[in-house]
């Protein structure tokens, strides 16, 4: 038989058929259509009661004062958005003097627990003396006391001070919280033994070997740290409220307190002034977002 009958001889198999895509789950394990619908249609349902009021309340400061936000149904894209709700708000409070006061104790709590919570829960978690079990015990039961517990104590201890009425005395209870500490206690105790034990016997120091090696593996948990420091210190009410009295000192939640109180009928106005209070949490964890989620991965072995 020639080459060429050979040649026409073979058939070319058909192409085979495409496959259907299947999706499976973080262990590769198929997910089947009916689960799959119910899990999409729970993280709609938290999706709406988390992200659902913040969307509302910029949509009803947007709104002008034409737009009935009572209608019903309700209307949830205003007809002709408007700023004009945002300018007065500016109009009626200082409201930027008081995000300048709440930026200042907001970033003085992050730097504190930043820097305190690391050192602090270094000293736990890698250093050895005697009292390190009841110094972490000390930490463990500090979270379970209740603010409104101490809040008479700090109060005293603040005009002991004369730092009543100062945006020190409000940053200074939230400097170190319990609860960072033990976060950062946590990611440092993760990381491998070996790598510390290779740079003291380079001849690293305690100093060197915190700076250069264990606290570059967790900024994932750092980067927690500075939010949760950010928020607490952000959203406070009940201790500026308490600590400080002179109107030029006040925080950005006392303000809109204010705003509140005065025109309760404008809610116009007063979601305007929501929206500027929680922008600043929202630019904060957009911008840490990366760091934030790499906590997982913390502690492992890097090139």
């Amino acid at each position: 038989m020639s080459v060429l009958e050979k040649t026409r001889s073979v058939r070319p198999e058909p192409p085979a058929a495409p496959r259907k895509p299947r999706v499976t789950d973080e262990h590769g394990r198929r997910v089947r259509p009916l689960e799959l619908v119910l899990r999409y249609l729970l993280l709609l349902a938290v999706l709406a009661i988390t992200v659902g009021p913040f969307l509302w309340q910029l949509s009803t400061s947007l709104k002008g004062p034409t737009e009935n936000i009572f209608s019903s149904p309700p209307t949830f894209l205003p007809g002709h958005p408007t700023l004009h709700n945002y300018e007065r708000v500016a109009q009626t409070i200082p409201v930027w003097d008081y995000a300048l006061n709440s930026l200042q104790v907001a970033a003085a709590s992050v730097v504190t627990n930043c820097v305190g919570s690391a050192l602090a829960g270094y000293a736990l978690a890698r250093l050895h003396y005697r009292g390190r079990r009841v110094a972490t015990l000390v930490f463990v039961l500090a979270m379970l006391v209740p603010v409104e517990g101490i809040i008479i104590a700090q109060f005293t201890t603040m005009r002991e001070l004369g730092l009543n009425n100062t945006l020190i005395g409000v940053a200074l209870p939230g400097a170190i919280g319990a609860m960072n500490v033990l976060l950062m206690r946590n990611a440092f105790r993760s990381l491998p033994y070996e790598i510390e034990e290779a740079a003291y016997v380079d001849g690293a120091d305690v100093w060197q070997r915190f700076w250069r090696i264990a606290l570059p593996s967790v900024r994932g948990t750092l980067a927690v740290v500075a939010i949760f420091a950010f928020m607490g210190a952000w959203d406070d009410f009940l201790w500026p409220l308490i600590v400080l009295s002179d109107p030029s000192k006040f925080t950005l939640t006392i303000g809109l307190n204010y705003l509140h109180g005065t025109f309760a009928n404008d809610e116009r106005l007063v979601a305007a002034g929501t929206v500027i209070a929680v922008a600043p949490l929202i630019a904060l964890f957009a911008c840490l977002q990366r760091y934030f989620f790499r906590g997982v991965g913390e502690g492992a072995v890097k090139g």
